[in-house]
């Protein structure tokens, strides 16, 4: 481990130097805080020790400064000193050192403090890769918990969260924010005609043109319910969201997935229910859904392919 040895006194730095070496660590040498705090920010050594009174600056506001350069990670500070009082001690820790030994300073009292030391840096090295594996783990978890298991989009629980907050959002703020419900025409008959696996890429292929589709950063792209999607466009007007529903249209068009079942279509169709509107302070998530519904309702029975938008506009 390399050393930071702080000491006025060449003689006592040369001793320390000694004992040091004895041991196997490197050392690095400073005369005074001032010194010491420039190395300390240039080598990042693995320990300090240092003496409390020396010229330009002395010990205690050298560690104050250190502990300052690295507030998020943890190097030892011995303080050592020919003063043996509480005091001495208190001003000690109070200035972010972990110890504090009256010189001179034994070969094996010095070893049993590093060692100490450096069994503390390690249990505490341990608890902080926990600490980040854990919250890796929970951060990834979280993500599974929004994420739809088959399509990697976002699922009906974050969906409905995600449009409560969005729906307060814009109710405060005064602003539009649109929904599109569509649905998968004739999938049972797609199901039925090329079985369920053919059903399951088909689900991750939609899912992925209307993930696609959404052109701001706030685009939330849903998996509602078995065919059935949804996407939500906060700060969208109508204009902008009928956008969105041709070009989910485009892209589902240029899939070019077959349907030999379709009624509609060789290949495979959305219909769509479009909503826009500035909520007022009684506008609750579930009157987009439901007006977004009736729409691809009006969709289906006009004939299916289509955007349909609620009101009739």
């Amino acid at each position: 481990m390399k050393i930071l040895v702080v000491d006025d006194s060449p003689t006592i730095r040369a001793a320390l130097k000694a004992l040091l070496e004895r041991m196997g660590h490197a050392v690095v040498e400073a005369n005074d805080g001032k010194e010491a705090l420039h190395i300390y920010r240039q080598d990042r050594p693995g320990l300090v020790l240092i003496d409390v009174v020396m010229p330009v600056m002395d010990g205690y506001e050298s560690a104050r400064h250190m502990r300052e350069t690295s507030a998020d990670e943890w190097v030892p500070i011995i303080f050592l000193s020919s003063k043996e009082a509480d005091q001495d001690l208190d001003r000690a820790i109070e200035a972010g050192g972990d110890d504090y030994l009256v010189k001179p300073v034994s070969f094996v009292v010095l070893n049993a403090k590093i060692r100490a030391l450096q069994r503390i840096e390690s249990m505490r090295s341990k608890q902080l890769e926990m600490s980040r594996d854990l919250a890796t783990a929970n951060r990834e978890l979280e993500k599974l918990s929004r994420q739809d298991g088959l399509t990697g989009i976002a699922n009906r629980r974050y969906f409905d969260s995600y449009l409560l907050t969005e729906v307060r959002r814009a109710t405060r703020e005064k602003a539009p924010v649109s929904l599109i419900l569509s649905d998968v025409d004739h999938f049972k008959a797609f199901n039925d005609c090329y079985g369920h696996q053919a059903g399951d890429d088909c689900l991750r292929r939609v899912a992925a043109a209307l993930s696609s589709a959404g052109r701001r950063p706030a685009d939330l792209a849903a998996r509602y319910g078995g065919e059935e999607f949804a996407i939500v466009l906060p700060g969208t007007v109508l204009e902008g969201a009928v956008d969105v529903a041709q070009a989910v249209s485009r892209v589902i068009g240029s899939l070019a997935i077959p349907h030999a079942r379709s009624a509609v279509d060789k290949n495979v169709t959305l219909s769509q229910g479009i909503v826009s509107l500035i909520p007022e302070k009684e506008t609750a998530s579930e009157d987009l859904i439901q007006h977004a519904d009736q729409a691809l309702y009006q969709a289906k029975q006009q004939g299916r392919n289509r955007y349909v938008v609620f009101g009739g506009k």
